[in-house]
Parts: C-alpha cells; structure tokens; sequence
C-alpha cells in the first residue's frame, strides 16, 4: 500500500467517532486490548494539516491498543489485516478539551490507518 490521501471533509466535526472502511482486509482480525502493527496518518479535521504520519518515519509501527488514545482503542478492533480505515475522532475520545494539556486537546482528529498486522 501507498500513503493515503486524507480528503478534506465538509460540514461541523462529529460529535462522535465516526468509522469509515476504505479497504476491506482479508486477514486476522484486530480484537480490543490487542497489539497491532499499523501505518498511519493523521490529519486535523478543522485544517486537513497533517500532524502525525507513520509514513513520514518510513516504517510502521507496533504498539498494544490498550495504551493509545480512545478512538482507536474503539475503532481499530474488528479491522481486518489488509484493511485501511479511516477514524474520525472528536476530542473527548482523542486528547480531551481544549487546555488540557496536549497540542492537540480540543482538536477533532482523522487517521487513516492501514492494519499489517495482528500480534496476539
């Protein structure tokens, strides 16, 4: 897979996550509380600048689900490896309101995130 394109979207930021299946894998399925290994990107949802990309390190990256923020300990499990996905994720379920603490608190969020793998 290539680097994702995050297309720009329209309209006020979900007040909720809102997940949306781009590709659907073939593989293992990614199951809460597990470890994944992903490439990802992500954007600011008001701005479409992006923040953070796995790409840009050129290498993914392997981590427990249980440590990360919210939205994708929400919204990662149930891909399936192969899959890409695209997570919309409202500050509450991302790094909390604005003020508290983090560069991005009060931000809404969109990753595109590619599963690689599954490692239970």
């Amino acid at each position: 897979m290539t680097k994702p394109e995050v297309e720009f979207q329209d309209g006020p930021a979900p007040s909720t996550l809102v997940i949306k299946d781009l590709v659907d894998g073939e593989g293992a399925e990614a199951v809460p509380g597990g470890t994944v290994e992903v490439h990802y990107v992500g954007v600011e949802y008001d701005t479409g600048e992006e923040f953070d990309s796995s790409w840009g390190r050129g290498e993914s990256i392997t981590f427990p689900l249980r440590g990360l923020i919210e939205g994708w300990q929400e919204g990662i499990p149930g891909m399936k490896v192969g899959g890409r996905r695209q997570l919309t994720i409202p500050p509450e379920l991302a790094y909390g309101p604005a003020g508290a603490g983090h560069q991005l608190s009060g931000k809404t969020l969109v990753f595109v995130i590619d599963l690689i793998d599954v490692v239970n």
